[in-house]
């Protein structure tokens, strides 16, 4: 029969699941994120606080390895929430820095050469493809983070007494939730700046500037108001603030000084919302210029 002469017939065969579907984009954007010989190194450099931390904790635990030191430096070595508070502040700054460095690369190549028709012609939706950008985002972040976190806590258990472990055993949900909620704020904070502006070198730029302007302006405010609140506007004092809650820390330090959790919890939510919107925003299959 002629080509000519055959009418469309509709697709019979069989069907990959949603799931799969959904899959395909972390699984490609992460196979050309670690082809990056930068994003490599700069996790294999993100380890060698965790692998200090891992000895710390060694030590610590060993008290026959401190015999004749006094009692404040064996107080100073002992495991608590403000030594996870330390080790998430250090990580976090990281994971800002390897946003900053694969996140330009998910969204601003598909919009800057017109390729979101040809993703949302599959059956995959504004929202999936969202959802993969975010899962890409997250799964890389989460070595750097909250991985390595939860495993120094095991160690921590592993050689801790029981007294240790029924004391602080809420530690464990403290870090994978604490990230859990930083991971989140700088994913979506390198989505947007990669679905606003379409050159990498520029959204890299953003994603950086957004903490440090952020930062910048709430010391400002506190500088010309007198005040303490305006520390909330900070993403990064306003994360450490719910971090030390989660914790069990006492956040009566001058560092800390400012509102409580619930309003950075507010200031934070509003933030993803605006994030949110951006993306929303600029992720559409046609343009339409006034």
């Amino acid at each position: 029969m002629a080509v000519y002469k055959r009418g469309y017939q509709r697709y019979q065969g069989p069907k990959s699941t949603h799931w799969t579907r959904f899959m395909v984009l972390p699984r490609f954007g992460w196979q050309r994120i670690f082809q990056q010989r930068l994003v490599v190194l700069l996790i294999v450099v993100s380890m060698i606080w965790p692998l200090l931390c891992a000895i710390f904790i060694y030590v610590s635990n060993h008290a026959d390895l401190l015999k004749g030191l006094g009692p404040q430096f064996r107080s100073f070595i002992e495991v608590t929430g403000s030594f996870f508070i330390a080790f998430m502040t250090f990580q976090s700054s990281l994971a800002v820095v390897l946003a900053a460095i694969t996140g330009p690369g998910l969204i601003a190549p598909d919009v800057a050469n017109n390729a979101l028709p040809l993703y949302f012609s599959r059956p995959l939706t504004r929202s999936d493809y969202a959802l993969g950008r975010l899962v890409t985002l997250f799964g890389l972040l989460s070595l750097v983070t909250w991985i390595p976190g939860l495993a120094l806590f095991g160690m921590q258990v592993a050689m801790a007494s029981p007294e240790w472990v029924r004391v602080n055993w809420r530690f464990g949900f403290g870090i994978v939730a604490g990230f859990a909620l930083w991971i989140l704020l700088v994913s979506l904070v390198a989505m947007a700046s990669s679905a606003y502006a379409r050159v990498k070198a520029v959204s890299g730029g953003l994603v950086l500037g957004f903490f440090f302007i952020l930062s910048g302006l709430s010391g400002m405010i506190n500088g010309i108001y007198r005040v303490t609140w305006g520390n909330a506007l900070s993403p990064t004092w306003a994360t450490s603030r719910i971090w030390y809650a989660l914790l069990k820390v006492d956040p009566n330090t001058p560092r800390m000084e400012g509102p409580g959790v619930m309003p950075c919890a507010l200031v934070l939510l509003s933030i993803m919302l605006l994030l949110v919107w951006v993306i929303e925003r600029k992720l559409r299959p046609v343009e339409v210029i006034a």
